[in-house]
């Protein structure tokens, strides 16, 4: 048949990929200027996925990058930073003395015991942290890492079948993307678009909400391309006119047929044809056989089978160990198990990776060439065999090695698969609590899970203890049915057993678990628990189940019976000297006076609950009282009460609690902080940072399927559309909050939300529509107390004054304030004056706007201060006091437009700049204030001001202190000068302040 059978000459640029490749060296490009970058590259199995990393990877080297890449398999899903150990192991691998492997020998010192190999057995192990702070000290000391390497040199760090990656490694790869924004760090992950689970959708979605990812994803070829492919692979400079017309017809219509254009399939058909002969190199050019003894491969695994029976008996011996091993595996383990000798083992890999099913990538770390290869050899074996292969490599793992712990994840997965029920049980309750510890929950439900099937194999009594831990990771990952689920079956077990302290647990973790979801379930539940703790005699357990039955009491607008189950459990404790359990009910007594509207109270139970959490180190209880605290202040949920702080200092507060809940690693404790801290922020106006962190808030919470945090976290940004008169927006933000409390049962969060949405009605002009909403809640007897019920009410006021009633308003904010607090509750006092206002009372009204204004301006309550500013100047003009008025308009125009810096988004700055602007009078006379526009290049009042203090030499912190507005507006405000004005630095702005005369006007401008 003339010359030997020699491989094609597989075609090394990218058929059909240029557009993906140049923005790849575009990354590449702009990463070496110092930008960090990540891109994902998504496609089906065989898509071209590490093609085109490979040839970014070449680019990136040509150009000095350094090279890191980590890869992922299919067992790595139960393996906690499965990718980055094995990028590790593969750096110390490749070259032992290198100083990389050197800085990868320290790391491991301080990542034990994830790399215990690399760990002398002397050395210290590190103090024992909870899971989620555990997880936080790995992600710093990891990320320290990576980053200082950039450092050294632009970085790239691939990591591939990310679909295959444990939840720890993905949310790893997640922080580092935000770190390394300003690092020359570009991160190319891989995965199958077709096999993505929940956690990696997420994972996927988080990173395009933060825009921390630029997305390429891999279609099939087309015919055209597939026809490129094969030009390419045969040279057709060296190919018989015969074979010409061979590539691009039958073969090409066969193959594009049989491999749907995936560039794999057609590379591997292609050699497996080869490999039978059917295509063939001879003098000099490629043949083929006539067409009707052409046989094409119908499948990949008939590809693997026919490249397979070329291999020898000891060659394909290995493979099939290496098949049941896994996707990954070393020449170490596979000489333990073939007990063939160095060399013998060398020449079977070697005729492994000349058939080009198996890669090596270190020196003792080899790899299949594509998972479908291995998975197509394993799919061959006998169910039996299979059995027999597993306990034969487990049991060798288990004998060889030193410190079985860095081998756990192994060892479960092969007791398992071999039906060894008492070690699988062992080594998987083992592997699960060591992936609970690093904080890895989805891996730690996996080994639960192998080990609860073990423990009916051997026909053990069931285990409550597994249960729970399980169903702690379900709801962690916020997998509910399969929590509630396993909470159940261990409440059922502990009953069985008569074990009386695991049943009062277990139901209380199940009221936990509905207390997100639905108060009607989590009262049962919470109820149980009591009457068992009162059974039991034990005073701890009564007082923790007295404070569960309070929060329901308080989440169903029961405040006076929250607050007696509350007190009670803080005498027990006290009785107990229980400092935690003290420090827990403060906590709970802040937050139910708080809700019942008495912000002076409970800030002072949460200021005696933060010096307990702190002297007990509890970082979880810290994040949340800082957090709740910020409702002392007067945000959109507690303007109608009497606030105690500014908004500046309850800001600082929900920065302090967001900081802890994300070095702990706790997410529901984050989605909380992330909302208040919005909350806060746009209640000062700050809409630019409020917007994506309540966005955050949002996505956590729907990923842990904590319905009460989503319920809030769309009250919030409803609040944030309302401020910035995007009303539509903000019902629709409203009536999914409506909807989310009806499902939970809060009756707070019911009238909170009604409360809202009434409002946003009475702002679209849909009076009719909010006086049916709030029929369905508010009633006349209900007292105004609670915060809930205050909120009704005053949505009760702008009805009536929509209605054209100011007399009923009027009413029904006596009976909202007590004499005492009349001239304290911001919101209050703007709806008094608009009241007043109606009843043609100007100058109570006058009065209450002005101590209204001055309450918005100690406060920094910006949104509401602008209104009362228009509602005070729209007074004075009808009295024809015009230039009160326009002193009034022009403190309104100076915060609208401060605000208005503050909006990322330009489509919702120019609507709300529209919107603002039709509120003013139409038939003001002009202005000081537009007549200095016209005069100053068209600046407004405020960025007259900040182009004189920058004339008067201070930095943009001076500007923003004498202000009293943030640095970033500063800096807002003059890009706009810059811009207008055509200049480019703040020399040039303090010159033209001195040449237009701006500084000798300075005397003359209207106050803000």
């Amino acid at each position: 048949m003339g010359e030997s059978v020699t491989p094609p000459i597989i075609c090394s640029t990218l058929v059909g990929r240029a557009g993906h490749l140049a923005t790849l060296q575009s990354l590449v490009e702009r990463t070496k200027q110092g930008e960090g970058h990540a891109a994902l590259i998504s496609g089906e199995a065989g898509i071209g996925k590490s093609r085109l990393v490979a040839e970014a990877k070449a680019y990136a080297v040509a150009q000095g990058f350094l090279l890191l890449q980590g890869n992922c398999f299919p067992p790595d899903l139960a393996y906690p930073y499965a990718p980055l150990l094995d990028l590790l192991r593969s750096l110390v691998a490749a070259n032992p003395q290198s100083s990389l492997a050197a800085a990868v020998k320290t790391l491991a010192h301080e990542i034990f015991p994830l790399l215990p190999e690399l760990v002398s057995e002397q050395t210290t192990p590190l103090q024992h942290l909870e899971p989620e702070q555990e997880k936080r000290r790995l992600f710093a000391v990891l990320s320290t890492f990576f980053l200082h390497q950039s450092t050294q040199a632009p970085l790239l760090l691939v990591i591939e079948d990310a679909h295959w990656s444990d939840d720890t490694s993905l949310s790893f790869l997640h922080a580092l993307a935000r770190h390394s924004v300003s690092h020359p760090l570009l991160l190319l992950v891989t995965y199958r678009h077709d096999e993505t689970r929940p956690e990696l959708r997420s994972w996927l979605a988080q990173l395009n909400r933060a825009r921390l990812a630029q997305e390429i994803g891999l279609v099939p070829l087309l015919r055209h391309d597939v026809d490129t492919m094969l030009s390419a692979i045969f040279d057709q400079r060296q190919t018989s006119l015969d074979m010409r017309r061979f590539l691009h017809g039958k073969l090409l219509d066969s193959l594009y047929t049989l491999t749907e254009g995936n560039p794999f399939f057609v590379e591997e058909t292609i050699h497996a044809l080869i490999a039978a002969g059917d295509i063939f190199y001879t003098q000099g050019y490629w043949e083929r056989r006539s067409a009707s003894e052409i046989s094409i491969p119908l499948s990949l695994q008939d590809v693997i089978q026919r490249r397979t029976a070329q291999l020898g008996e000891a060659a394909r011996h290995v493979l099939t160990l290496a098949a049941v091993v896994g996707r990954h595996f070393d020449f170490a383990l596979l000489q333990q198990l073939t007990r063939y000798d160095e060399h013998q083992l060398l020449l079977s890999m070697k005729e492994l990776v000349s058939a080009q099913l198996v890669v090596e990538e270190a020196a003792d770390q080899f790899a299949f060439r594509h998972a479908l290869t291995r998975q197509a050899i394993y799919t061959q074996l006998l169910t039996r065999e299979r059995r027999m292969l597993h306990l034969t490599i487990a049991e060798t793992i288990e004998h060889q090695s030193l410190t079985l712990e860095a081998h756990l994840e192994d060892l479960a997965s092969h007791f398992y698969q071999a039906n060894v029920w008492q070690k699988a049980m062992d080594y998987a309750q083992r592997a699960g609590e060591k992936a609970l510890q690093l904080y890895a929950h989805r891996a730690a439900s996996d080994y639960f899970t192998w080990a609860l099937a073990a423990l009916a194999h051997l026909a053990l009594p069931p285990a409550p203890g597994l249960y729970r831990t399980r169903g702690q990771a379900y709801e962690a990952l916020g997998e509910f049915e399969q929590a509630r689920r396993d909470y159940v079956w261990a409440l059922d077990a502990a009953r069985a057993t008569k074990d009386r302290q695991t049943e009062w647990q277990s139901t209380i973790d199940l009221g936990f678990l509905w207390a997100g979801r639905d108060y009607a379930q989590a009262e049962i539940y919470f109820r149980q628990a009591l009457v068992l703790a009162q059974s039991l005699a034990d005073p701890a357990l009564h007082a923790r189940s007295l404070n569960r039955i309070g929060n329901w009491h308080l989440n169903v607008e029961q405040p006076h019976e929250a607050l007696r189950s509350h007190q009670e459990a803080l005498t027990i404790f006290q009785e107990l000297h229980d400092t935690r359990g003290i420090a827990e009910t403060l906590d709970l007594l802040g937050l139910v006076s708080y809700l019942a509207g008495d912000l002076s109270g409970g800030t002072a139970y949460y200021q005696q609950a933060l010096t307990l959490f702190r002297e007990l180190g509890d970082k979880a209880g810290l994040t949340s009282s800082l957090a709740t605290l910020t409702l002392r202040g007067p945000t959109y949920q507690t303007d109608a009460l009497v606030s105690t702080a500014s908004l500046a200092e309850v800001c600082q507060d929900a920065e302090q609690a967001l900081g802890i809940a994300r070095e702990i690693g706790h997410r529901s404790a984050e989605a909380y902080a992330l909302f208040q801290l919005a909350l806060c922020l746009g209640s000062q106006g700050e809409y630019g940072r409020a917007m994506p962190l309540v966005q955050q808030s949002l996505a956590i919470a729907e990923e842990i399927e904590h319905r009460q945090w989503q319920t809030a976290a769309h009250t919030v940004l409803g609040g944030l559309y309302g401020s910035l008169l995007a009303n539509l927006q903000a019902r629709e933000q409203f009536e999914q909050a409506l909807a989310l409390a009806q499902e939970i049962g809060s009756l707070f969060w019911i009238r909170t939300s009604i409360g809202y949405l009434a409002s946003a009605a009475i702002l679209l002009q849909e009076p009719a529509q909010a006086e049916k909403i709030l029929q369905t809640t508010l009633d006349a007897d209900v007292s105004t107390e609670t915060m809930a019920q205050s909120m009704l009410w005053c949505a009760s006021v702008e009805l009536a004054l929509a209605q054209g009633n100011p007399a009923a308003a009027l009413e029904m904010l006596d009976q909202l304030t007590q004499v005492a607090e009349k001239e304290s509750r911001l919101r209050v006092l703007k709806l008094r004056g608009a009241a007043l206002v109606a009843l043609r009372r100007p100058a109570e009204a006058e009065a209450v706007f002005k101590r209204a204004q001055e309450i918005a301006w100690t406060q920094g309550a910006r949104p509401l201060h602008w209104r009362i500013c228009l509602a005070l100047g729209n007074l004075y003009h009808t009295q024809e006091r015009n230039a009160e008025a326009e002193q009034a308009f022009a403190t309104a125009h100076t915060l609208i437009e401060e605000l208005a810096a503050t909006i990322a988004d330009s489509p919702l700055r120019e609507h709300f700049l529209h919107q603002t602007a039709l509120m003013f009078p139409q038939t003001r006379l002009p202005s000081a204030d537009r007549n200095a526009r016209r005069v100053f290049g068209g600046l407004t009042a405020r960025e007259r001001e900040v182009a004189l203090l920058i004339a008067q030499g201070k930095s943009n912190q001076a500007v923003a202190d004498v202000l009293v507005v943030t640095k970033r507006t500063v800096e807002t405000h003059i890009g706009n000068i810059m811009f207008k004005l055509g200049y480019t630095s703040r020399t040039q702005i303090a010159v033209w302040a001195v040449e237009t005369g701006l500084m000798n006007k300075a005397d003359t401008e209207p106050s803000t």
